[in-house]
Parts: C-alpha cells; structure tokens; sequence
C-alpha cells in the first residue's frame, strides 16, 4: 500500500546546506509540482552514504538533521522524507529503490536529480538508469538548475572549503544566508563568567565545518528576539580543551539560557584560535575581540 497517496513531485539528495544550488531546485520542484497537484517531497539520509560507508573520511557537515528539515520546509518544501542509510537499505539494488521507495511508497510523478545520481547497491543505479525506469513508468524527469558563483557551480563541496578558510564571506554568497548552526545551550566551566564575559555554549551534534577561532555572529533565542555577538569555536587551547565547544558571548544581554536551543549565524571571522599563556592575556584579547565585533556588526547592522 502506497504511504503518500496522490503522488509527489520529488528530488533526493543528501542536500547538506541547503545552499543557492538546493534553493534553485526547490523553487524548480515547487513549480512542477503546483502544476500537477501535488505536493513537492524532498528525499535526503541519514546518515549520508558517504559518512555511512568511511566515517573516518566523511566531510564536515553543513547542517544537521534537524536544521535541514527546518529549511526545507522554509523553502516551500511540503514533505521531508528521510531515508535511514543503513546495511538493510544500502543493500538494496537500483530496482529495489524505485519499485520499493521512488514508486512503492512516495508514488513520484516527477524527478529532479543531478546527471550523477548514483543509487542503489554498489552505486549500481545511475541516470541512464533512472531515465530508463521513469520512461516505463511515465513519471517525468527534469534536469536539476546549474547556479554558479564566481564562475563556479555551487556546492557543499565549496561552502566547506570557505568555511575552513574562514571565509564567512564566500560561505554566505554560497548558501544565500549566513552559516548557521543551531543547539542546545549546555551546562560549562563558567571560565567566561569568572574572566566577565558570560559565554552560552553548544557542542555541536555534528563534525563541524567552520575553521577554529573567534567569529562575530548573531544569534536568535527561541522567543524571537536576537542579539549580536562573539563567538569562540574551537578547542580552548589555553585551558587544554579537548573538544570542540561553541561559546557565544551575546552582547548587551543578560539572562539564563541554560537548556534553551538557540540559532546562531556566522557573520564574520576575526582571527584564528591561538592558545595563550596566561588567563590574563586571554582576557586582554577577549575585550579587543568584542570591541572589534561589535564595531563589524553594528556597522553591518545599521
């Protein structure tokens, strides 16, 4: 029995970043789908096969689970669907995938995928194939929009290289909005409060993506509001951390954030993290850092 009734109009993917290349085949996918009736259905895994098959090797993720089903759905997408990647369904052959999930259970009427779309056992499954199967079943399939900055196509591939280069700059062209992460603030040392710059801090759920060091961001708290801010990423070599921990310094802010998930944008990157020789000199450049981002951020404001 078919779980989504009337049809779809779907993509898939792994969509990490959701960046201009993702929105432009969304707004592609709406299109079609307003045409036929039906609603548009984003196909994306979890983990992604690539993190699957060599977690060792797999690249920093763009966003998590949970921020890409929240921008996807601001984009217009009707429905999410995540594929568990796991042994079962890495197992199953190209066939298996569009008989069983392609036809079987989202009942796509129209396709939109890249030239090279590999599916299936051993990537078995390519575009010829699905070109092949959708012909037999009369479902109609499309070429994804090709967006370009700089004169190269957009990618997560790329984003993740300006995100290690520090180039907040770059990463926003490409995704079309500032980088993002999004968590939970968690209990710290209240090293930050002691030196008199009160940090909320997030460890990220995922491998992350940003180069190590102090960023100007702002951030959005769950009531709406927002407030500027300076943010450390890294491993906080002057205490000899170990694991990467996000703290964020919100500006002209005062209040308990303790368990509350905040949004937080990366705006601009100051300097990379060095590791300092006493508690004293890392307070010093603390107060140089939030002098510098403010004067960023309130210019970029205003």
């Amino acid at each position: 029995m078919k779980t989504l009734a009337g049809g779809c109009a779907l993509t898939i993917g792994n969509f990490d970043g959701l960046h201009r290349g993702h929105q432009a085949i969304v707004e592609r996918l709406r299109e079609r789908a307003q045409t036929l009736g039906v609603p548009a259905a984003m196909l994306s895994f979890e983990p992604m096969p690539g993190a699957f098959f060599c977690p060792e090797r797999a690249p920093a993720r763009l966003s998590s689970l949970r921020e890409k089903i929240q921008d996807a759905h601001a984009l217009g997408v009707d429905i999410f669907v995540c594929a568990r990647f796991d042994a079962e369904f890495a197992a199953l052959s190209p066939q298996q995938f569009l008989e069983e999930l392609v036809v079987g259970r989202l009942d796509a009427r129209y396709l939109l995928v890249g030239e090279d779309f590999r599916f299936g056992q051993d990537r078995a499954g390519d575009i010829d194939t699905l070109r092949s199967f959708a012909a037999h079943r009369g479902i109609e399939m499309a070429p994804l929009p090709e967006i370009c900055v700089d004169g190269e196509r957009v990618s997560s591939t790329r984003v993740r290289a300006a995100l290690a280069d520090g180039d907040t700059t770059t990463a926003t062209r490409l995704l079309g909005q500032a980088y993002r992460v999004s968590g939970r603030v968690v209990e710290g040392e209240r090293l930050g409060r002691t030196l008199g710059f009160p940090t909320a801090n997030i460890r990220l759920a995922r491998s992350p993506a940003p180069r190590y060091g102090v960023y100007g961001v702002r951030v959005r708290l769950v009531d709406g509001s927002r407030y500027l801010g300076a943010a450390s990423f890294g491993v906080r070599p002057t205490v000899n951390g170990r694991e990467p921990l996000l703290e964020i310094h919100l500006l002209d802010f005062s209040g308990d954030l303790y368990g509350q998930r905040v949004d937080v944008s990366f705006d601009v990157f100051i300097r990379d993290e060095v590791r300092f020789e006493s508690l004293d000199a890392l307070t010093r450049q603390m107060h140089r850092d939030v002098d510098a981002v403010r004067a960023h951020l309130q210019e970029h404001t205003s």
